[in-house]
């Protein structure tokens, strides 16, 4: 995938992972908590991924 690609994913992954959360501590449903966390550290990731992709490409 590209820069902007991972980037979006990035973002979209954090966005779903925040809600997730939110409705995990609204229910008291740890699990569903806990895997919103999880999505919210893999966006993270892709997003530095994205800006990796970035910085190599300017080189």
């Amino acid at each position: 995938m590209g820069e902007f690609t991972d980037k979006v994913k990035g973002v979209a992954d954090k966005v779903t992972g925040s809600i997730k959360e939110g409705v995990g501590k609204a229910t008291n449903d740890p699990g569903l908590e806990a895997e919103g966390k999880a999505q919210q550290v893999k966006g993270s990731a892709e997003k530095i991924k994205g800006n990796v992709k970035g910085t190599l490409n300017d080189l």
